[in-house]
């Protein structure tokens, strides 16, 4: 008898633990399961860069990490996931990187290329002396200052860097001086 209490107690008190310890892998499965789904659903949509968008599942709440390219992207995929079977919530902390706007750095790097670039086709250019004109770039806007020996030179100078990839406007700072 004092054997049958025993193993009635124990069982007992095993059950609970053997209930809990089932229902966090059940959790665990259908939290990969939902995370599967959201992964297979982004990489479907055509619409969405989804190689820059992260899901993480925790109790049926699906977290979006990453990039996408504008606010419509970012809602879509929000709504794309909410609609999934097993999903409780969507909390959507994806970053909007517009295409119209580069990256300060990237467009550091474009202004440096620029700059390299006009200074050199200058340099080259004969009927040019390149190596009396300052160059400037920024944000796409190339500055030219400095010296040059007639009209035709300067119109020369301003169409080269005009010429340019990445050049959006040239401003046009060159003196004329006539040399003796």
């Amino acid at each position: 008898m004092k054997l049958t209490t025993t193993l009635m107690t124990l069982t007992m008190l095993a059950a609970p633990v053997a209930i809990a310890g089932e229902n966090t892998w059940e959790e665990g499965a259908k939290d990969a399961w939902i995370d599967g789904k959201a992964e297979t659903t982004l990489l479907l949509n055509t619409n969405l860069n989804s190689f820059d968008i992260n899901t993480d599942v925790k109790d049926g709440v699906v977290v979006l990490t990453g990039k996408v390219d504008s606010e419509v992207d970012k809602s879509l995929a929000s709504e794309l996931i909410e609609s999934l079977d097993g999903v409780n919530k969507v909390d959507n902390r994806l970053e909007v990187m517009s295409k119209d706007k580069p990256s300060e750095m990237a467009q550091t790097l474009t202004d440096s290329k620029v700059v390299a670039v006009v200074k050199t086709r200058l340099l080259i250019e004969s009927e040019v002396t390149g190596t009396d004109i300052n160059v400037d770039a920024k944000q796409g806007v190339v500055t030219l200052e400095g010296t040059v020996a007639s009209d035709a030179e300067r119109d020369l100078a301003v169409a080269i860097a005009k010429n340019t990839s990445d050049v959006t406007k040239v401003v046009d700072k060159l003196e004329v001086v006539e040399k003796s």
